[in-house]
């Protein structure tokens, strides 16, 4: 095994929406940009991970960036390019394929790696951009408060290659860079002393982090046997039963996140639909309760009759989160054995769907489920890699608090109005249960701007976070990780580089000098970022 060298003016560990929005920022000024990613696709939490995207309910009118907008007209773009859709659902201008009710924009992830590919490929054409999938972050060098280089490793070669660079961007899933170029970070729960928040712990746990999810696509083949042998872990799933849970994990009845009451949810695969679009995102009335609906990521309705036998759905629900243990800020031996109990975990669900799960027809089971591994690019069916809510955390100039955006705190004050914004998202406070063994915290919240001080290291002067790594806290990540966030932090950080680049500036003295913040924030703007929220009602 040896290594190679390689310089590029900006190094972007992670390919998720954060790192993939990232090098795009830097690439666009003519900036030379390395884009690292550990597993075989781009994009994260919308195609390894396959989550169709978490959004507020004003996305197709405002409150994202220019180019994730441009992203998601790709997806709806590539649809009506290539597939048999009705005419009715080709002339939707907002164009759901998956007609599910989480998202406007329920996809399959491969439609969505599609669009990403796209939108690189001039920058990799041009040689601006160089792509290296399949390797993760192993060692990094450093030189005080400066990262000089980092070292990655390709996984199926075992080959490395040491990349320099004038600035490091850490878009990993789990803030993997901050331990290994030392800079302080935070994980888990802050105690309600540490910032005064409401729905804060009264004591600090930093191993007390949002469990993660294997996701799963599947289609229902009625007539069909598609039951194999029962997973290896399958008995104690099935008999699983949580502290803080109704019944037994492995059941249609689990918690509301909201009011923490039961809620027995409905599975009928492919159910007849009515015409017309269906209702979509949290502002529904519990748009979450018919299971096969809430994350469809494509629609027979939506195509010609017969171009589709079934439809396909996406199992992201409360059935399947993990949290018996951590896969961030842990060994890799820790974290490979918790990805496998997650990943059995998603195993016995879909067995106990396929053999004991209460039908409506007052029988039990759906052996007429089959997997997708076409659609999730693995062997097994399962997603390629876990979705990870909660990474770590830089300790940061500016930290935001559930008293800066929670609305029991702030009421008609709105969101705390960040003079240094470099964009805007909006979500709940959505916290899964936790390794701590909380259930689910769920706050309202308001439309809130992303502060430059929270990509800002308190020490580090050209490492800067780019995805669920910035300067949140435990309660505040519950509404800072979604995909046009993650995306918005990414291009934030990739543009604030090219723009020190281009000035002879460092990151700091961007935002501790007014002129200077007025200068990066009209660049900004002229890249079509949204650096504050119009007047907005009843969310």
């Amino acid at each position: 095994m040896g290594t190679t060298e390689a310089r590029a003016d900006v190094l972007v560990v992670g390919g998720g929406l954060g790192g993939v929005a990232a090098a795009l920022a830097v690439c666009r000024t003519g900036r030379t940009a390395v884009l690292s990613e550990p597993t075989a696709w781009l994009g994260g939490q919308a195609t390894s991970q396959a989550v169709p995207p978490d959004e507020h309910p004003w996305i197709e009118q405002f409150g994202c960036t220019a180019s994730y907008r441009r992203w998601r007209e790709g997806v709806r773009d590539y649809y009506r390019r290539h597939y048999p859709l009705t005419a009715a659902a080709r002339a939707d201008r907002h164009l759901n394929p998956g007609a599910g009710r989480v998202s406007r924009l329920c996809h399959e992830p491969r439609v969505a790696l599609a669009v990403i590919e796209a939108m690189l490929a001039p920058h990799r054409a041009s040689g601006r951009l160089t792509v290296l999938l399949g390797h993760a972050p192993v060692a990094a060098h450093t030189d005080g408060d400066t990262v000089r280089a980092v070292e990655l490793r390709e996984s199926a070669s075992g080959e490395s290659v040491t990349v320099a660079a004038d600035y490091v961007l850490d878009a990993t899933e789990g803030g993997d860079l901050l331990p290994l170029t030392g800079a302080e970070y935070v994980t888990g729960a802050e105690s309600r002393e540490t910032y005064g928040e409401p729905s804060a712990p009264a004591v600090a746990d930093p191993a007390n982090m949002q469990g993660v999810t294997v996701c799963f696509a599947l289609e229902h083949r009625d007539g069909e046997d598609h039951v194999t042998d029962p997973p290896a872990d399958y008995a104690f799933w099935r008999d699983y039963r949580p502290d803080f849970w109704p019944g037994p994990l492995l059941d249609w009845t689990a918690p509301e996140p909201d009011t923490l009451r039961p809620l027995r949810r409905t599975f009928d695969p492919n159910p007849d639909e009515p015409d017309g679009p269906l209702p979509a995102g949290r502002d529904t009335e519990r748009g979450d309760k018919p299971l096969w609906l809430f994350r469809r990521i494509l629609s027979r309705s939506r195509h010609l009759p017969g171009a589709f036998d079934s439809d396909v759905t996406l199992v992201n629900w409360p059935m399947n989160d993990y949290w018996l243990g951590n896969v961030v800020d842990v060994g890799a031996e820790e974290a490979a054995r918790h990805t496998e109990a997650a990943r059995q975990l998603s195993l016995s669900l879909l067995h106990w769907m396929r053999t004991e799960a209460p039908r409506g027809d007052g029988g039990t089971g759906f052996p007429g489920l089959r997997l997708r591994p076409d659609i999730t690019g693995t062997r097994d069916g399962l997603a390629m890699a876990p979705y990870i809510r909660e990474a770590r955390r830089i300790r940061a100039v500016t930290t935001v608090t559930e008293n800066d955006v929670s609305l029991a705190v702030r009421g008609e004050h709105g969101a705390t109005p960040y003079t240094d914004s470099v964009g805007i998202g909006s979500y709940r406070i959505d916290l899964h249960p936790s390794t701590g063994g909380d259930g689910y915290i769920d706050v309202g919240s308001l439309p809130f701007r992303i502060p430059l001080g929270a990509l800002l290291p308190v020490r580090m002067r050209n490492l800067l976070p780019a995805a669920k790594n910035i300067g949140t806290t435990h309660i505040t990540t519950g509404c800072y990780r979604l995909h046009p966030v993650e995306w918005n932090v990414g291009e934030a950080a990739g543009a604030l580089a090219a723009h020190c680049l281009l000035h002879g500036l460092r990151p700091h003295q961007v935002h501790g000098a007014p002129a200077l913040l007025e200068d990066f924030q009209d660049a900004l703007l002229r890249q079509g970022f949204e650096l504050k929220w119009p007047e907005v009602k009843g969310y």
